[in-house]
């Protein structure tokens, strides 16, 4: 035992790997909280005389608004004049483009409700259609807009950067001022990987394939699709409040007949009711065609080449993809911009059409939350002639015993998305890690909800609740390397629901990572009331192999509760998944789970279960490890256990040397402890410390 007092001394103390927290609870004991149900509507106006010169100096005095036909009273008003200068010194960006620090994200982030986060902002967003444009029409379009963002930018302006390619809308940009950001992700776009349109009139090339889908069949649905991923893009832009310019670079966009006309409606309704304005671009520039087609079509020869109705088809075509633009424009309150090489102007178009509009709200007199549309009309009184742009209506709110399970999957998203983070609901988490092999780490996830905080639903014969989970684990680039979406379904008894007050409900699932920096961020909803708690955290892998001064060793795990997988109170929807995480669980050993106090309040009257794994580095492999755990009580010792001689082989793969304690506490007063835990190699001389707080109660 002198080389174990001597190690003690040499050695410095470490802290414990593992991170628990909790969010804070929605309100203190005995606090009261009123709500109110009135649902506030905010439009954005536009108002421009015969002359398309914008109308200023109004009031809310001067404007009528109904809805569904009943008058609403004005509760705010605010005026809005941009600038349209750019800012006096352009942009150069020498040198290769900046890295971003965030790679692209699947949504625009939403606003709070009744709160106007870009007031005093010019929204313009930026979308290209890699789809429907070839590679040269790409760059045309992508120089553009590096042109614009350098030399045309003001200081009012945010710009975000969508793009839609392999089948999705992508948001590679949030809404940002900042020039420097948007140029190198326009940099990074890859220009000809994303071109799958095929030639769109009769003039392509025969492949001469007996079977399969022919041209016109597959640019059908390629029309629709490409249709209905900009109506997804405004979708995205609808839930903010402000007005906002979608500028759609795309090398025109031909309809066949009537075949895609309910898209193309499904389109426009969409961007109405989101309050987005269309301002298509075709990269096309000023097109002189060869009357018989150019070189990069084939044709098809026949009489139709010496009659010119292939000549005829040609234009035709052309013209009709030029109308599609028009009309998305024409019917949303846009202009598109055809034939003109300097596509630039299209962005600068759309920049001085948002110059001077106002922003009103008001609460609409009806509080049915039904979820049904509801036209709205604005109009000058006294009979003053303008046009007014404006959104035509919007959706009301709908309670969350009325929602669909798209409308739940939707709140779940866009709850995950948000920056503040909802408290309704109060959770505790502790992530812990531990060395699969030299590469690569299982990492256990717990959570806890206090029972007292769900509803209880009766359903054939059992009282049930069921919990949604959505979570997503991102890298200190801010990638998302690991995502979570599970549903939990409790079942009590009579016995165990008359408990839940006094109880917690955890849940647990696992992640395979890499060493490093990393947020996790999990949402938990009740899904009987809607209640959302949120947490989020920063935690650290750290590289045990390269730990040379002490003993590489993985989070400890304190627990009183070890429960047997037969008896789990939930069942977890994605049961594949559960069997392959439980299968990589240190945790779990002889059917039975180890389950970490994430509060680490502990009943002196049960056992304490203390794990850990130690990871064999030394040059002899199997040494015994001497492992030990002491309670101090401020600087006094109050427990400690023989020491433990740990003679198991370590895991062929991981090197991992498991150390198991139990502890009676019963002879231990309540109160606050340190709980530390000890582990010494005698033969290579080194040591590792671990220490918590811990609390004891009876």
């Amino acid at each position: 035992m002198r080389l174990i007092s001597a190690l003690l001394l040499c050695c410095s103390l470490a802290t414990g790997p593992q991170q628990v927290g909790q969010n804070a609870p929605v309100t203190a004991t005995g606090q009261t909280t009123f709500r109110a149900a009135s649902q506030l509507v905010v439009e954005t106006v536009a108002v421009k005389d015969k002359n398309d010169n914008p109308i200023e100096g109004l009031t809310e005095k001067d404007f009528l608004v109904t809805e569904d036909g009943v008058p609403q009273t004005i509760q705010f008003f605010e005026p809005q004049k941009l600038p349209e200068v750019p800012d006096a010194a352009p942009v150069t960006m020498p040198g290769p483009p900046k890295l971003r620090d965030k790679l692209p994200r699947t949504q625009i982030t939403p606003e709070q409700p009744g709160s106007l986060r870009y007031s005093d902002r010019r929204l313009l967003a930026l979308y290209f259609d890699m789809t429907a444009m070839p590679s040269g029409d790409q760059l045309r379009a992508l120089n553009a807009a590096k042109r614009f963002v350098q030399t045309q930018m003001t200081s009012a302006d945010l710009l975000a950067i969508m793009m839609f390619s392999g089948g999705a809308v992508r948001v590679l940009e949030e809404f940002t001022p900042d020039r420097d950001r948007l140029l190198s992700t326009i940099e990074t776009m890859i220009v000809g990987e994303n071109e799958d349109a095929l030639a769109t009139d009769d003039t392509g090339s025969d492949t001469g394939a007996a079977f399969g889908q022919d041209d016109t069949e597959f640019n059908l649905f390629n029309t629709d699709r490409q249709l209905s991923a900009l109506q997804t893009a405004a979708k995205m832009l609808g839930t903010l409040s402000e007005k906002k310019a979608l500028i759609y670079f795309a090398s025109g966009l031909r309809l066949n007949g009537i075949d895609n006309q309910a898209q193309l409606h499904a389109t426009l309704n969409a961007a109405i009711r989101s309050g987005v304005s269309i301002w298509p671009i075709d990269a096309r520039g000023l097109l002189a065609q060869a009357p018989m087609g150019d070189a990069t079509r084939g044709s098809r020869g026949g009489v139709g080449m010496y009659s010119g109705a292939s000549a005829m088809t040609t234009m035709t075509n052309l013209q009709r993809s030029q109308d599609t633009l028009w009309t998305l424009a024409a019917d949303t309150g846009g202009k598109a911009l055809l034939d003109n090489n300097d596509l630039e102007a299209g962005v600068v178009r759309a920049q001085k059409a948002i110059s001077s509009y106002y922003i009103l709200g008001y609460y609409t007199s009806n509080e049915a939350q039904n979820g049904k549309f509801r036209r709205v009309k604005i109009v000058l009184k006294n009979g003053q002639s303008a046009a007014l742009d404006y959104r035509q209506g919007y959706y009301a709110g709908k309670l969350f015993a009325n929602f669909t399970a798209a409308d739940k999957e939707r709140q779940l998203e866009d709850a995950l998305m948000l920056g503040d983070p909802i408290t309704e609901l109060t959770i505790a988490m502790e992530i812990d890690y531990f060395q699969l092999n030299r590469a690569e780490y299982f990492v256990p996830l717990t959570l806890k909800i206090p029972g007292r905080e769900l509803a209880l639903a009766r359903r054939g014969g059992f009282d049930h609740t069921l919990i949604d989970f959505i979570g997503e684990v991102e890298d200190e680039y801010g990638t998302t390397i690991q995502n979570l979406h599970d549903k939990v379904d409790i079942k009590l008894s009579d016995a165990t629901a008359a408990e839940l007050a006094k109880r917690p409900i955890q849940y647990d699932t696992g992640f395979t990572l890499l060493p490093g920096g990393y947020m996790v961020k999990v949402l938990a909803r009740d899904n009987e009331t809607g209640r959302i708690g949120t947490f989020q955290m920063n935690f650290v892998i750290p590289n045990l192999n390269k730990e040379e001064k002490r003993i590489p060793i993985s989070s400890v795990i304190l627990s009183s509760q070890r429960m047997d997988l037969r008896e789990a109170l939930y069942n977890a929807t994605k049961e594949k998944d559960r069997e392959r995480i439980d299968a990589a669980n240190p945790l779990i050993q002889d059917g039975q789970k180890l389950i970490p106090s994430v509060t680490r309040v502990f009943s002196a009257e049960r056992d304490l279960y203390v794990f850990l794994q130690a990871y064999d580095r030394g040059p002899v492999s199997g040494q015994p490890l001497v492992a030990f755990v002491t309670f101090y009580r401020g600087q006094t010792k109050a427990f400690e256990t023989p020491p433990l001689a740990v003679t198991d082989p370590p895991d062929p793969q991981s090197k991992a040397v498991p150390l198991r304690f139990s502890l009676s506490l019963s002879n231990l007063p309540p109160g606050e402890y340190n709980c530390q835990v000890t582990v010494i190699s005698p033969s290579g001389q080194k040591a590792s410390f671990w220490q918590a707080p811990v609390m004891l109660i009876r």
